[in-house]
């Protein structure tokens, strides 16, 4: 998946940065719905990221109950994430 695709696509634009609370939080709601009804794991886990990364992904728990390998993955992801950006 190409980040500046998928930002493009849920958010308008690339730069997130340029969107006022309203544009952003639209930009939010659609990738949460993406998420919320994406069945192929792999994409599922990747929108899961880019919620991650922009501070709004529901906790890898809940978000992969029924798949402890990859909810497993996602913990290990925010972890080491978490601890990039500090």
């Amino acid at each position: 998946m190409d980040l500046d695709a998928l930002l493009a696509n849920y958010f308008g634009t690339a730069d997130l940065a340029s969107l006022d609370d309203a544009a952003f939080a639209d930009g939010v709601d659609r990738l949460a719905i993406a998420f919320a009804t994406e069945t192929e794991p792999g994409r599922r886990f990747a929108l899961w990221a880019l919620l991650h990364g922009i501070g709004e992904a529901p906790d890898p728990a809940t978000a992969f109950k029924d798949d402890p390998r990859t909810r497993d993955a996602a913990i290990a992801y925010a972890r080491l994430a978490d601890r990039a950006g500090d």
